[in-house]
């Protein structure tokens, strides 16, 4: 019994963290196959190109909470983006904010610019409000931190010509101030390759906050708890059957925090949203729903099951230690665990061993804020009004 718990946990691991990508990889590269043989077939005819059609209406909608610091910047930004005047809006959903958020977006003179001020309610309820009353037949979201490229709104809205795409994510480059091989930067990169992917196959499963777009027209109303509103939004339009694609090439900016307590906590908070979203999407936990369960199931479901797996792996394997096998599979749990806490305490100052630290420091810090993330979602104690999360600094820019 020892060996089925720790090889049920140990494939299950291996699947949702190595085999799921390569099975990606393996799919566009039998994608990319059967389109050569298609193209050789028709003999290699070009189709004549289609007149671009006319380019849709886009209101960008931004939930802010206390960001006074850098709701300037983010204004300036968002005006300042390579889309027509007339055809592009800006709504600044202010949640309660009493840092004085409001008052610098009143002073933008700016008629694209329109400010949709409330009681403190929670991001949430700020969507719920702001995207049903936008103008644009494409909402674009993004966080109030978050600074876009001129060009990725037309590199996000040119996939709505396709009448099957519902929702469009854009890559989030995260950059530290301070640090240039910060923890998350390796795991970022993995996460985003594996977006890229799914986007080939329209299934992006959830998109990040600082960058997307979707069709008004497929916005349902969250109920008000929701936590992970830019999981859930792309998921239930996937649910109902359109694609949810990913453009590499639409590239926004966001500084992470030093305040690594914070960021616990930020991480858990999304734990104990990613749980309560299984109620909200139900057609995705079912294999009628196709490659979207194949993909929900492998990339997430796994991955929040991941800290009790790597306990069962572990208890599992201290049953077994009568073959070397097993013997070699506790000693490397034991290094990788020890490597994690070196992590944790900094011994490494520089080369491959401190990076090879942090990546597990990294990965095991990630897990836990899961196991505590599932214990609010039970206790139900995770509230959906967010905080802003500190940074380094509120004035620098990307290039």
């Amino acid at each position: 019994m020892a060996e089925v718990f720790f090889w049920c946990a140990a494939l299950a691991l291996v699947h949702t963290y190595f085999f799921y990508p390569l099975s990606l990889f393996a799919l566009e590269g039998m994608a990319q196959v059967f389109q050569n043989v298609r193209r050789m077939r028709s003999g290699g005819t070009v189709q004549a190109s289609v007149p671009a059609a006319p380019l849709p209406s886009v209101s960008l909608v931004v939930a802010a909470y206390n960001e006074a610091s850098c709701i300037e910047q983010k204004l300036q930004n968002s005006l300042a983006l390579d889309y027509p005047a007339d055809r592009f809006e800006v709504v600044i959903g202010s949640d309660g904010s009493t840092d004085g958020t409001d008052g610098l977006v009143q002073r933008c003179t700016d008629p694209r610019v329109r400010l949709s001020p409330a009681a403190r309610a929670g991001k949430t309820t700020v969507l719920n409000r702001c995207i049903p009353s936008a103008h644009g037949d494409i909402v674009l979201l993004s966080d109030a931190n978050t600074m876009i490229d001129p060009d990725a709104v037309r590199k996000l809205v040119r996939h709505f010509e396709d009448p099957e795409v519902g929702a469009v994510c854009g890559k989030l480059r995260l950059y530290n101030p301070t640090k240039q091989d910060y923890e998350e930067s390796a795991y970022w990169s993995y996460e985003s390759l594996i977006k890229m992917y799914e986007g080939r196959r329209g299934a992006v499963v959830g998109a990040n906050g600082g960058l997307y777009a979707i069709r008004r027209s497929l916005f349902t109303l969250l109920p008000p708890s929701t936590i992970v509103d830019d999981f859930v939004i792309p998921l239930r339009i996937l649910e109902s059957g359109f694609k949810v694609v990913y453009e590499e090439n639409a590239v926004a900016h966001e500084e992470t925090t030093e305040d690594y307590g914070k960021e616990f906590g930020r991480r858990a908070r999304i734990a104990a949203g990613n749980f309560q979203s299984l109620r909200l999407v139900p057609g995705l936990l079912l294999p009628t729903a196709g490659f979207p369960a194949f993909a929900f199931w492998s990339h997430k479901l796994l991955r929040w099951c991941a800290p009790a797996l790597m306990v069962a792996a572990l208890v599992a394997n201290l049953f077994l230690l009568d073959s070397a096998f097993y013997q070699a599979t506790l000693l490397g749990q034991t290094l990788f665990y020890a490597l994690a806490y070196l992590g944790r305490s900094g011994v490494f100052k520089s080369g491959i061993a401190k990076r090879a630290s942090s990546v597990a420091y990294y990965f095991v810090t990630m897990n836990m804020a899961i196991a505590v993330g599932f214990w609010r979602f039970l206790r139900n104690s995770q509230r959906a009004a967010w905080d802003r999360t500190a940074r380094v600094t509120s004035s620098t820019t990307t290039t």
